[in-house]
């Protein structure tokens, strides 16, 4: 187990890199995970503006999934913002995990969202 400091660290690459994204110039991807559910949107940095939302409390991803907190669930919201994303006209994004290891419920909702259009 890495210790307090180590785990410091990690979070604090996640202030680096949202500076990399603002210069990149596209909207960001940010994604949080807590242990029941799973929440996604686009923001726009630029504007201040989120552009698309979605979480697994949403109806529709609620309707396909059991839980919050599973990876069907993460798989949903990951083609639910993808969607929603799309449809505000939104292609090219920057993935923003916030700190979270691209492991599991984060994986799953980066590759259903690319499979479902977003580039990033």
């Amino acid at each position: 187990m890495k210790n307090k400091a180590q785990r410091f660290e990690y979070r604090k690459d996640r202030v680096r890199n949202k500076i990399r994204i603002l210069a990149t110039g596209r909207p960001r991807l940010s994604v949080h995970r807590s242990l029941k559910y799973l929440y996604a949107q686009v923001v726009d940095d630029a504007q201040g503006k989120t552009l698309a939302y979605a979480s697994s409390l949403s109806k529709e991803v609620k309707a396909k999934t059991k839980g919050g907190k599973n990876l069907t669930a993460a798989k949903a919201v990951g083609e639910l913002i993808a969607q929603k994303a799309i449809k505000a006209g939104v292609k090219q994004v920057a993935f923003d995990r916030g700190g979270l290891i691209y492991h599991g419920r984060v994986k799953a909702l980066a590759d259903a969202a690319r499979a479902a259009g977003l580039e990033f």
